[in-house]
C-alpha cells in the first residue's frame, strides 16, 4: 500500500513539473504577449512577432519651395532614428544602391519595386520605405514698430510616406502627415541676414523631424500584420544557413517552417499584378547556432527536400 501511494504521489509530482513547463511557440503578436514570458527569457527579442523586419529606406526628396535638398536630408535621417528606436526593425544598409532613391521610384511609377523585389527577397529586405515632401511652409508676424520686434514664426512640412511589401509585391501603405513648429524670440531690427535665415530653417528642419515622428507609429502598426520572411542562403551537407540571425531576434531552438515560393496572380483582364500567393510548407528546420552579422544555422526538423531560395517563417 505505501508504495502504491508513493508511486502515485511521483506521478502526480511529474504530470505537475510537465504543466509548469509547457512548450509554447514563438507566436504571440504583440509586445503586451511577450512580456509575460511565455517560454523565452531574451527580452530584446521580444517584438511584434519576436523577430526584426528589415526596412529599406529610400532617401525622401523635397517638391516644396523651401528647405531644398537639407530638408529632404534631415527627414530621411530622422526617419530611419525613429525607426531604429522602435527596435521593430533592421535598416538596409544598401537599400539606395539597390532601389534607388526614392523620386527614381516615383519618376519610374513605382514599377521598379516590382523589378527588383525578387533581389530583395534574396537580400532577406521585408519592406522598402519611401516618399517626399510635398509641402513645406515658413510664416512669420511681427510687431510693425520699435528697435525691438518680437517675431513669431511659424512652420508647417506635409510628408508623404509609402510602404512596399516585398513578400506580397505590391503596395500597402500611404499617409500623408503633417508636423507643425513656432517660435517667439526677439530680433533686434537690424539682424544681420544670415541669422534670420538659419533660424527659419531650423526651424522648418524641426517641423519636419516632428511629422517623420508622427508617422512611425503607423508605420509600425501596419508592419505587424504583415509575417517576417527570411530565405535559406545555403545549404552545406545537413546544415543550412539562413539569411537572419542574431541581430534580426532568431533564437537558437525555434523552429521555422520552410516554404516554397508562392505563385504570381495577375488580373486576367488589365495585367495587373494582384498579389502573390502563398508557397506550400515543404517541413520545418531547427536553429542551432549563429554566423556571420546576422545569420543562422539549422538543421532539418521535419519533412525534406529544403533547397536554396526557399522561404522561412516562424512555427
Amino acid at each position: 500500500m505505501t508504495k502504491k501511494i508513493s508511486s502515485i504521489f511521483l506521478l502526480f509530482l511529474c504530470l505537475v513539473c510537465a504543466c509548469s513547463n509547457p512548450v509554447v511557440k514563438r507566436n504571440y503578436k504583440t509586445k503586451e504577449e511577450g512580456k509575460k514570458g511565455l517560454g523565452y527569457q531574451n527580452s530584446a527579442a521580444m517584438f511584434s512577432d519576436n523577430v526584426r523586419k528589415k526596412v529599406a529606406l529610400l532617401t525622401f526628396f523635397n517638391e516644396a519651395p523651401y528647405g531644398g535638398d537639407d530638408l529632404a536630408i534631415i527627414t530621411t535621417s530622422e526617419l530611419a532614428n525613429e525607426l531604429g528606436r522602435t527596435k521593430e526593425f533592421i535598416l538596409d544598409n544598401v537599400a539606395n544602391k539597390t532601389f534607388g532613391t526614392s523620386k527614381e521610384i516615383y519618376v519610374g511609377g513605382g514599377q521598379k519595386l516590382v523589378q527588383m523585389s525578387r533581389e530583395a527577397k534574396i537580400n532577406g529586405v521585408n519592406f522598402v520605405m519611401y516618399g517626399r515632401i510635398i509641402d513645406a511652409r515658413i510664416r512669420e508676424k511681427a510687431d510693425e514698430i520699435g528697435l525691438v520686434r518680437k517675431v513669431k514664426a511659424y512652420t508647417e512640412t506635409s510628408l508623404e510616406v509609402r510602404i512596399f511589401d516585398i513578400s506580397s509585391n505590391k503596395e500597402i501603405f500611404m499617409e500623408i502627415v503633417k508636423g507643425y513648429a513656432d517660435d517667439s524670440t526677439y530680433r533686434f531690427f537690424r539682424t544681420e541676414r544670415e541669422g534670420q535665415l538659419d533660424y527659419r530653417r531650423n526651424l522648418l528642419r524641426y517641423s519636419a523631424k516632428i511629422a517623420a515622428r508622427k508617422i512611425i507609429p503607423k508605420v509600425v502598426e501596419v508592419a505587424a500584420k504583415y509575417d517576417w520572411v527570411g530565405r535559406v542562403a545555403k545549404i552545406v551537407s545537413n546544415k543550412i544557413f539562413i539569411n537572419a540571425g542574431r541581430l534580426s531576434g532568431i533564437n537558437v531552438g525555434d523552429v521555422l517552417k520552410v516554404m516554397t515560393e508562392g505563385t504570381e496572380i495577375y488580373d486576367p483582364e488589365t495585367g495587373a499584378l494582384i498579389g502573390v500567393s502563398k508557397g506550400h510548407v515543404k517541413g520545418t528546420i531547427e536553429v542551432i547556432d549563429y554566423f556571420g552579422e546576422d545569420g543562422s544555422v539549422a538543421i532539418l526538423h521535419s519533412g525534406g527536400s529544403v533547397l536554396e531560395g526557399d522561404y522561412v517563417q516562424l512555427y
